[in-house]
């Protein structure tokens, strides 16, 4: 459901609190006395039968006595009395309830789960939005909104703070209390039933109140809108993450916590990587992050300096650079001449910058000005440590002043004194003027790399794919054939020959291979390919063939292939008597011997649906353990980033003689499969091992595939909405000319960069409002990476490759989270005007919205842009005005 009614939640006009009580420390009584005495400007109604007046307010008898309708209703009663409540809530117009009641699905019994389906049928049909149950409730202090029964409450502040664990938000509280850091939201979702962590992304990444977005996750529901809602949320301000559950152990602990599937913590970290959210492993970690996300600027680069009056700590703080896989700034040579001229000759002329243990506070300052303006140095780290004959208040006292008078600097500086008395004046100075400071220099370095990974995600959320290198269609009929085939005969698995079958059907090279049913078969099999074999079992029951000893390789001439299958025979029937053997594959040896074993393989996650897979492959892969995961679709850019966290990515690049491996062909390849998850939903799981790859390109040796019913569209079960190829169309205009309409890609954004330069300034002027001399790439980014499933945006092209075709017109639309309204945006190129270009688009994006169920698309117009308001009227949009605007025209079409 999203964001709608939820400014009922967080900026009710007016409260009910169901359950209210005057017994000692009780619930109900800590929720009144929080909701009165917090500075809530807006009636606050105390329901309970027993008492005449709670917190000297009068209190009502229930719900029906209540003098008005209740933006907001807080609920303390037992679980058995709550749907009924939300039922007669719903009725009298109040939309959003927080129930504190636990004793509903976090129980795991019959009669729990009974309850909240009763929940959810008495609130769903008023669109009564709920939080909870079994929550601690939510505070908004900006409005001295306190409905929680918490013990203190938070000061106002720019955080945000969603947790499923109520114990976690009070912990928080207090921890932040003793620090003075404020909140803008605390929110205890509890077991979830409606308000989740997806619509929590939504609501605030739009709230102006707002910074940073902080949570604490247990379990993730609705994955691919929590998807949608933290790409979206991360876009627009830092998204940092504390995921519990690592472990096993961990995870157990989460399930039996809140009654959800805690999942696997190495999806969970791929999901917050896509989404470009960072992840942080413990609360002290949480707010380290957010501190310096909010008061360091943005980083240009990576590029660590480190200025110190003690070379052990400066080497401290490089080992922990180095551990968390940072860049020490090399230093210029024009640094270096300077940094001579102000520092005494026996310092380190090399960064760590060591400036020597009697450095008084004059010599930081001389040393912090020459770094912060070499441009190839992104942060400083300053350091200090006691000594006899220097102040360490001093050398503070010069850092900054040294910043104060470089306010616009774009270089983040971070400060850690060493030490505890010493420093404890220095630390207070620097938390006065909003200098990050640390005790050690290890936690310096960590929140530096904050920095460093935020800027990489936000990066990689921006950045545009390379073309793929070829275009190639695949033979999805002929992979469908084979699995319905294969399910008609009640299999779960396909044969090792039907499995290559289905990767050459996706352009992926495989080793050719032949089925022999016997031992003389298998011989016959291997005179007719003449060269070296190898022979595998063919069994519908066995697919690690070579635990049981069905592999044999390098076999040369029919007699020995003859004597092998016997008694690879022999023994996979002593290893496994059941299992069904169906005879044998017969290759060809693949003689490749520069190449790397990869494995490249697709699960389902129970939560967010297909996984890829990738790393070092063979036999020994799970020894190995070097393996990186990622989320279908890929692109170009996606499938090297995937390579690339792999440790094997080191070796494939080359080193000494051995020659760097195709590595394009490895990224296609898992697009290929990627692409293959996405059309075939009964598809369940796939490896490729091994896949060799070498400098001339890859080769598939031996696969397996899974399969099962699909379920349902096969892009149902996708985290991420792959591109609605069903969308495409054919345009043939006056002239004989055919062109494309597709949806866009995100390597469209070359196309687009050409379209806009042959725009005229009073054509920008007209679409965009303002004069433009050029469109920026965070600009064409946000117009190329969309997310179908709350975006679309049409281009008219040519048929070739995305990013090297023209594009003469794009409409778009970007609908709100609840589906309700979409505003559009649409541009054609001059010289195409007047061939109907226009009106083909509209039409095309008006039917699009329309089926997706959007109840209405809007526009603003300037009152000047003839052409497009009569295009407007001919469509049956409505003209209105805008308030304060005398300008521009909104438009406005009822679907």
């Amino acid at each position: 459901m999203s964001i709608r009614n939820l400014k009922h939640l967080f900026q009710p006009q007016s409260v009910a609190l169901i359950g209210a009580s005057k017994r000692r420390s009780s619930v109900g009584t800590v929720l009144a006395r929080n909701l009165f005495h917090s500075g809530f400007d807006g009636p606050v109604m105390p329901v309970n039968p027993r008492h005449r007046a709670i917190e000297g307010v009068l209190a009502y008898r229930d719900v029906a006595s209540l003098p008005l309708n209740p933006d907001l209703a807080v609920i303390a009663t037992p679980p058995d009395t709550v749907p009924g409540i939300l039922a007669e809530l719903g009725a009298r117009g109040t939309r959003a309830a927080i129930v504190i009641t636990a004793g509903f699905g976090e129980m795991g019994d019959e009669r729990g789960k009974q309850l909240e389906k009763e929940l959810l049928e008495a609130s769903k049909p008023h669109l009564l939005r709920v939080v909870g149950p079994n929550c601690v409730g939510v505070m908004v202090p900006g409005i001295g909104l306190n409905a929680s029964f918490a013990h203190i409450g938070p000061a106002a502040g720019p955080l945000a703070f969603v947790a499923q664990s109520g114990a976690m938000v009070i912990s928080v509280l207090d921890w932040a209390h003793s620090r003075g850091i404020g909140f803008s939201h605390m929110v205890s979702l509890g077991d979830m039933v409606d308000v989740d962590f997806g619509d929590m992304l939504d609501y605030l990444a739009n709230d102006s109140s707002t910074r940073a977005i902080l949570l604490y996750v247990e379990a993730v529901t609705h994955a691919r809108k929590f998807m949608s809602a933290a790409r979206a949320a991360a876009r627009m301000k830092p998204v940092v993450v504390v995921k519990a559950g690592r472990h096993a152990e961990g995870a157990r602990a989460a399930a039996s916590h809140t009654g959800a599937l805690a999942g696997s913590d190495t999806v969970y970290d791929t999901v917050f990587r896509r989404a470009g959210m960072l992840r942080v492993m413990t609360l002290e970690e949480l707010f380290d992050a957010v501190e310096v996300l909010g008061t360091s600027p943005t980083l240009r680069g990576d590029n660590l300096a480190i200025l110190s009056n003690g070379g052990g700590v400066g080497v401290l703080a490089t080992d922990a650079l180095m551990d968390h896989r940072g860049r020490l700034a090399e230093l210029s040579a024009e640094t270096l001449q300077k940094l001579d001229s102000v520092l005494p000759p026996t310092w380190s002329r090399s960064n760590p910058v060591d400036i020597i243990g009697d450095a008084p506070g004059e010599r930081y300052r001389d040393a912090l000005n020459v770094l912060l303006e070499d441009e190839q140095i992104d942060a400083v780290l300053v350091l200090n440590c006691p000594t006899a004959v220097t102040s360490s208040t001093e050398a503070a006292d010069a850092v900054i002043d040294t910043l104060r008078s470089k306010r616009k600097a774009p270089v983040a500086v971070f400060t850690s004194w060493v030490g505890d008395q010493a420093a404890q004046q220095a630390r207070r100075l620097f938390a006065q003027h909003k200098v990050p400071t640390y005790l050690t220099p290890e936690q310096a370095v960590r929140s530096f790399m904050y920095l460093v990974e935020h800027r990489r995600r936000q990066k990689m959320l921006m950045e545009t794919p390379p073309s793929v290198p070829e275009d190639f269609t695949p033979d999805t009929g002929r992979v469908r054939e084979l699995v319905r085939e294969a399910l008609s005969e009640q299999r779960s698995w396909l044969t090792e020959p039907e499995a290559k079958q289905v990767l050459a059907a996706y352009g992926i090279p495989v080793v050719a291979t032949h089925t022999a049913a016997t031992p003389e078969a298998a011989a016959a099999a291997a005179a007719e390919i003449g060269a070296p074999v190898a022979i595998k079992i063919l069994s519908p029951d066995i697919t690690h063939k070579s635990d049981v000893g069905g592999v044999a390789l390098s076999l040369l001439g029919p007699a020995a292939v003859r004597e092998a299958a016997q008694a690879m025979l022999e023994r996979v029937t002593r290893a496994e008597p059941d299992a069904r053997v169906s005879g044998f594959t017969v290759q060809p040896m693949v003689h490749r011997p520069d190449a790397y074993e990869l494995i490249i393989g697709v699960s389902e996650d129970p939560q967010f649906g297909p996984i890829i897979l990738f790393g070092h492959g063979g036999t020994a892969t799970e020894a190995v353990g070097d393996t990186a995961i990622g989320l279908p679709p890929l692109n170009m850019h996606l499938a090297r980033e995937l390579i690339a966290r792999t440790r094997i990515h080191r070796l494939l690049r080359g080193f000494r003689d051995r020659a760097a491996v195709h590595l394009d062909a490895i990224a296609l390849t898992l697009i290929r499969v990627a692409q293959l998850v996405v059309d075939v939903g009964e598809i369940k799981e796939l490896d490729i091992n091994p896949l060799l790859a070498d400098e001339f390109g890859v080769f598939a040796l031996d696969a397996r595939v899974k399969i099962g019913a699909a379920g349902g569209s096969p892009t149902d079960r996708l985290t991420i909405r792959p591109y609605p190829k069903e969308l495409e169309d054919e345009l043939t205009l006056g002239d004989g000319r055919q062109l494309l309409l597709r949806p866009i890609v995100p390597e469209d954004e070359p196309s687009i960069h050409r379209m806009f330069a042959k725009l005229t300034p009073e054509e920008i002027r007209l679409r965009f409002f303002v004069p433009l001399r050029t469109l920026t790439h965070v600009m064409a980014a946000r117009f190329t990476q969309i997310d179908y499933d709350r975006e679309m945006a049409f281009v008219l092209t040519e048929r070739g490759i995305a990013g090297k075709t023209d594009i003469y017109g794009v409409v778009r639309i970007t609908a709100d989270p609840d589906n309700e309204r979409a505003e559009y945006a649409i541009l054609v190129r001059g010289e195409m005007t007047g061939l109907g270009l226009g009106i083909f688009l509209m039409r095309r994006m008006i039917d699009y919205a329309r089926n997706r169920g959007i109840g209405e698309i809007f526009g603003d117009v300037l009152s000047e842009n003839v052409t497009m308001l009569k295009l407007c009227k001919a469509l049956g949009f409505q003209q209105g005005s805008i308030p304060g605007e005398t300008n521009i025209v909104r438009v406005t079409l009822k679907l």
